[in-house]
């Protein structure tokens, strides 16, 4: 069989999203309104954080960077699949695969970090309530969403330029509807021993690590409050950590309902739709989730409307 190297390769073929022709209407106009849904909705999060000094908190300074980071992940995926769903034939250039490969991953990974760095702020108010102002300083905010920040570009790096060293055969359809490294490697006729290896052990390490200091943090937490049970101290608790929970809960719960409980599907509808789930639906729930039971969110928010009312 012939091969090609990268730099020969213009374009890549998408087939997108197993939808009959006849209903792609009405799904561009749902996924349309759900990205926007989740720019909107996480600007505004992101807005009220900077505007309000009440929302000036380590906690709400991890979720401002997590916000960015749902509309980061959103951006470079939805736009792209919105525009092929209206193409007769779906495509991406070269380069704009790379890049969509390298900004998925980064963002991946930042919102595995971000989600964990998040948990340990939370055990850190529950656990160490006197000692969370010296803990929890600005200094090591900023350095744990920095750290959180290189992590995530260096994986992200390590397995783009691993891609780019591949050669590919003259079939270029990846049977997607982004650029998924997975579905890239699978149209590869090059040696992907070295990539694979990569996947699983530094990602699988990235992915463990995150989510050990998540189940931890919530382990201790639990003890915590079960050491002196106390309704009023459980529903505090729940308030504190209910959104985050939720959150975790949606990230991970998915992942493992769509990969390991559902052996009806085949294996693509399986990556379809758990990217559908990372890439549209998370990102869009997350604002709903942190302002819809959050007091503080919602007086930010109506601070922010009187003032404009005044103005106006």
């Amino acid at each position: 069989m012939r091969t090609e190297n990268q730099s020969s390769v213009s374009k890549f073929l998408l087939l997108g999203l197993p939808i009959p022709p006849q209903q792609r209407g009405v799904f561009f106009l749902l996924f349309l309104g759900m990205y926007l849904t989740t720019v909107l909705g996480n600007l505004l999060i992101i807005l009220l954080i900077r505007l309000d000094s009440h929302l000036h908190t380590p906690m709400y300074f991890f979720l401002s960077h997590l916000a960015f980071s749902d509309i980061s992940i959103s951006s470079i995926i939805v736009p792209k699949m919105l525009m092929n769903m209206q193409a007769q034939q779906g495509s991406i250039s070269y380069v704009g695969c790379i890049s969509q490969i390298y900004f998925f991953i980064l963002f991946g990974c930042l919102d595995n970090f971000l989600l964990a760095v998040m948990a340990y702020d939370r055990y850190v108010a529950i656990c160490h309530p006197l000692r969370y102002v010296t803990v929890m300083r600005e200094e090591l905010c900023v350095s744990l969403v920095a750290v959180s920040w290189c992590f995530s570009c260096a994986h992200a790096l390590l397995h783009t330029l691993l891609s780019v060293q591949l050669s590919f055969c003259t079939a270029s359809t990846i049977p997607h509807f982004f650029c998924d490294l997975t579905a890239l490697l699978k149209l590869s006729c090059s040696d992907i021993c070295l990539n694979e290896l990569v996947i699983f052990t530094e990602g699988g390490v990235l992915f463990i690590l995150p989510l050990s200091s998540i189940l931890g943090s919530y382990i201790c937490i639990g003890t915590t409050v079960l050491r002196g049970p106390s309704t009023k101290r459980f529903f505090k608790t729940f308030s504190t950590c209910g959104s985050h929970l939720f959150v975790v809960s949606l990230y991970y719960g998915t992942l493992a309902a769509v990969y390991f409980f559902s052996s009806s599907w085949n294996s693509n509808d399986k990556e379809i739709i758990a990217s559908v789930i990372y890439t549209v639906v998370t990102p869009m729930l997350n604002p709903f989730i942190y302002s819809l039971r959050n007091r503080v969110i919602k007086q930010a928010l109506e601070i922010v409307v009187n003032r404009a009312n005044f103005f106006k």
